[in-house]
Order: structure tokens, then sequence, then C-alpha cells
């Protein structure tokens, strides 16, 4: 397996870092290459969401991998757990995740995940919001930031060193020992969520339960009526 971060581009501005990078995956780069932009222009999340991506605020990242198949379906859960790893290791916040890789501190979004790939590859993109900024106001009820939660200054460059060398320890161990490790580390850092009560589409409807757990694929588990629903994709809203 290549090092990760072996190669990293910082680019002043981008239109998203993970075009960037999955052009440069098309064209052969090497697993490990790591984009960071100090602004997006056109930053995205999941499900089609805009990531505002306000200039100097935050870190955004895109790391190219080329997982063999059996790392695949519990990539972006590892992703998760390492940036929440990577996080609480910079800045010592007890941060907690929420199915399936959203960063939370304080009931508040930190950070978010978004995995694009194709058959040769996949493009990991990470945003995480580090000083206060002024975000869209739809954004601004649910967001927090690295400084707003700590109250001082934090160094950038620390945090991204720390959360890449968290993605090579989890990714190294999905790929050598499992996914084993990843779930168990997931499970801790989601603890708070275990019981909350969710909506989701199913069936063409919307449909309500309580959250018991994800099973060893990073599936997410919900008790609805005397029913288990295993959700693997899609949009959970916490209501």
């Amino acid at each position: 397996m290549s090092p990760l971060a072996h190669r990293i581009l910082w680019y002043p501005q981008v239109g998203s870092t993970n075009d960037v990078a999955g052009a440069l995956a098309e064209q052969g780069a090497d697993e490990g290459v790591v984009v960071v932009a100090d602004q997006q222009t056109a930053g995205r999340g999941r499900l089609g969401r805009t990531w505002a991506s306000p200039p100097g605020a935050g870190l955004y990242v895109s790391v190219v991998l080329r997982p063999p198949s059996h790392v695949a379906p519990l990539l972006t859960i590892a992703a998760g757990v390492a940036v929440a790893d990577g996080i609480a290791s910079a800045t010592g916040l007890d941060v907690q995740l929420k199915w399936p890789n959203d960063v939370h501190v304080s009931g508040r979004k930190l950070a978010g995940i978004l995995a694009e790939g194709a058959p040769r590859y996949v493009v990991l993109g990470i945003g995480i919001n580090v000083m206060p900024a002024a975000y869209p106001p739809d954004v601004a009820t649910r967001a927090t930031s690295i400084e707003s939660e700590l109250g001082r200054p934090i160094d950038r460059g620390m945090v991204l060193a720390e959360v890449l060398a968290a993605l090579a320890s989890r990714y190294r161990e999905l790929s050598t020992e499992g996914g084993r490790g990843v779930i168990d580390a997931w499970r801790r850092r989601a603890a708070s969520t275990l019981g909350r009560r969710v909506e989701w589409d199913g069936g063409g409807e919307a449909r309500l339960g309580l959250i018991e757990n994800i099973d060893e694929d990073g599936a997410l588990i919900v008790r609805s009526g005397s029913e288990l629903v295993r959700i693997r994709s899609g949009e959970v809203r916490w209501i």
C-alpha cells in the first residue's frame, strides 16, 4: 500500500477538492495523494448538499485511495472514526459520531465526509470547521467549529496532520485486520446516539424508529415497532 499523504497539493482556491483529486486519480495518481484548499467555491456534502467552505475558516481535504474490494464497504465508517480520532488528538475535544460519519461536538456538526468513487479509486473528501465563520443561516444553526468549542486559536496544520495520521492508521487496520476494530471504535464514539429517535424514507413513506446499533457491515439498525430495519444508505433525520 502506498504511504498516505506522501504527496500533498495545496491550493488557495478550488471549486471542489474532490473534483481536483478525482481528476488526478483518473490520470493515474498514486494512492495517498492529498489535495488541500484554503477555500472551495463549489464544495459539496452528502446527498447533493452544498458544503460551506469560507476562505481560511476550515480544512477542505480530499485523499485519493485505491482500496481492495474487502475494504470499500466500511471505508466511510473508518473515515468518520479517523477524523474524530484526529480532531480529538489535536484538540482534546469530546468528539462524537452520527451515522454514517458526521462528526459532532456538543450536539453540533463539526466535520463531514463525502466518499466518491469510480471502479479504480475512491476520493475521500473531508471538511472540518476550524474557525468561526459567517455560514449560511441554515448551516449556522447546526454547525460549530473547533475554535468555538475550545475558546482559543488552533493550528490548522496540526489538526490536518493528526487527521491524516489517524486516517492512515484506520485504513491500514481495515486493510490488514478487518473491520472489527473500526466498528467497535465507531460504536464508542456514537454511544450517545443509541436509543435516539429517527425518521427515514422507506418504501415511499416516512418511517420512525429508535437507533439500536450498526452491524458488522456498517449499516444502521433501527427498531421500528417490533421490526428491526437495516439502513444501508440515504438520509436519516434525527428528531
